[in-house]
């Protein structure tokens, strides 16, 4: 099977996958299955980044964080609001941020716009977490999903966990097809032009900045679509979102499914969840399991070891091994085949030549 037809059946079985698995009928799983989901619209939203453009940010928790607290801080504590207006208001006020810390951080370029997003990041955290704006260290509850009402008609109540299940999915989907459909578009195609020679596209005539800092704030208004599913999942929100540990998280699963491809985001993210809850089970490891960051990093070490253009380029991976193995076959049989296939009259003695 070639990898471009494997490239388009991975977002549908993936997303078959996660439709069936909420039919499984237990809460455990599904939860975890939704905690996934909101996760791989995290790390999707920064593969834009690392992917598409080459930048790499330790910064886009902040954009996750923002989300999350707008949908806690704007929903009523007695009635539920209303996702016409909430849903907007998480994706606006993070791309808000985003477009003003994005127009200075994209002054800079490498470490130094590393360290710019990191530390515009670690403002918010700190706004949240040392004033009462959303309850200081100890976060905010939200106690209440919103709802979706046309004219008095709710066509789906998010308070069902199975409803919610489904909308998480949608959301995964919808995220999927935009940034497939933005890769193809020439504004994919000039990003991909920056990732790879930004003067080269400068001498070309493109005015980079401007395409650096569209892509910029779509990451981040789909890293607040992201953070907003999480508070509603939860229902509690902390500054702990905002902290840099988030932003190492998903630069680590977009890093360990590969930064070429929008699946292998979405495959590092079910991978990095799922090895976090293997190694923090206290049934496979018993008391261990408290020391569950040392086994998990091990691993990570390992798969980036073994796997250099990560999951999605393990199939591509093991083509080039066969090919090699088959070319090394080739190259050994190859003398052999000359020595049979010499004249039978060249292997034999010229007539009346002396042998001692």
């Amino acid at each position: 099977m070639r990898a471009p037809l494997l490239n388009r059946l991975l977002p549908i079985a993936t997303l078959l996958a996660l439709a069936a698995f909420s039919f499984s009928g237990s809460d455990y799983y599904t939860g975890l299955a939704v905690k996934i989901m909101i996760y791989a619209i995290f790390a999707l939203s920064l593969q834009l980044l690392v992917g598409g453009a080459g930048l790499v940010s330790l910064g886009h928790a902040a954009f996750f964080g923002i989300g999350a607290y707008v949908a806690a801080l704007l929903s009523p504590e007695s009635e539920a609001a209303s996702l016409w207006w909430l849903l907007p208001a998480a994706l606006l006020t993070a791309a808000a941020y985003a477009l003003v810390t994005g127009a200075l951080a994209l002054r800079t370029r490498g470490v130094y716009f590393i360290m710019v997003t990191l530390a515009f990041s670690q403002m918010a955290y700190y706004v949240f977490h040392d004033t009462k704006i959303g309850g200081g260290s100890d976060g905010i509850y939200l106690y209440f999903r919103p709802e979706l009402s046309l004219g008095g008609w709710m066509p789906f109540d998010l308070g069902n966990a199975g409803t919610f299940y489904f909308f998480v999915l949608a959301c995964l989907a919808l995220t999927w097809g935009f940034l497939a459909l933005l890769r193809r578009s020439p504004f994919g195609a000039a990003l991909a032009g920056i990732r790879i020679n930004e003067q080269r596209m400068r001498a070309a005539g493109y005015s980079t900045y401007p395409y650096k800092l569209a892509a910029y704030v779509v990451g981040a208004t789909l890293a607040g679509l992201a953070g907003f599913l999480f508070a509603l999942k939860d229902g509690f929100v902390t500054p702990e979102l905002l902290a840099w540990e988030q932003s190492g998280l998903v630069l680590l699963m977009v890093i360990l499914g590969g930064m070429g491809s929008l699946g292998g985001a979405v495959l590092g993210t079910v991978a990095m969840v799922l090895l976090q809850e293997l190694f923090q089970s206290q049934d496979l490891f018993g008391d261990y399991a408290r020391h569950w960051h040392l086994p998990l990093g091990l691993a990570i070490i390992a798969l980036v070891a073994l796997l250099p253009n990560g999951l999605a380029g393990l199939p591509a991976q093991w083509r080039e091994r066969r090919q090699a193995r088959a070319a090394d076959v080739r190259k050994d049989a190859a003398p052999s085949a000359r020595a049979e296939s010499k004249p039978a009259a060249a292997r034999l003695p010229i007539q009346g030549e002396r042998h001692v």
